[in-house]
């Protein structure tokens, strides 16, 4: 098994998608647990590695919060401005988008 830059095992890309997708359906909150699974069935095997890095930041947020930003409820802050969440947002906007 390869490593990363800092001597961490890497999985293999399918194990990583299956995690990804069980932790986007299994949140807590009903409402982003239908938003990131629904997402994550339909989007994840598009993004590219980074931006599924960027992802997976996402899912490390509360619900609230991450609910809030995806939504426009509330603005998200800098560091979470990025290309993973402007898709999040347009998907909340158009699910079959």
């Amino acid at each position: 098994m390869s490593e990363d830059s800092a001597g961490i095992p890497l999985m293999p890309l399918d194990t990583r998608l299956k995690r990804i997708l069980y932790r986007a359906r299994h949140r807590g909150m009903q409402e982003t647990d239908l938003l990131l699974g629904r997402f994550a069935e339909r989007r994840l095997q598009e993004l590219s590695p980074a931006e599924l890095d960027r992802f997976e930041e996402l899912l490390d947020q509360a619900d609230n919060d991450l609910f809030d930003w995806i939504t426009g409820k509330r603005p998200a802050p800098a560091a979470f401005e990025h290309d993973v969440l402007a898709m999040l947002k347009a998907f909340a906007r158009d699910p079959d988008r």
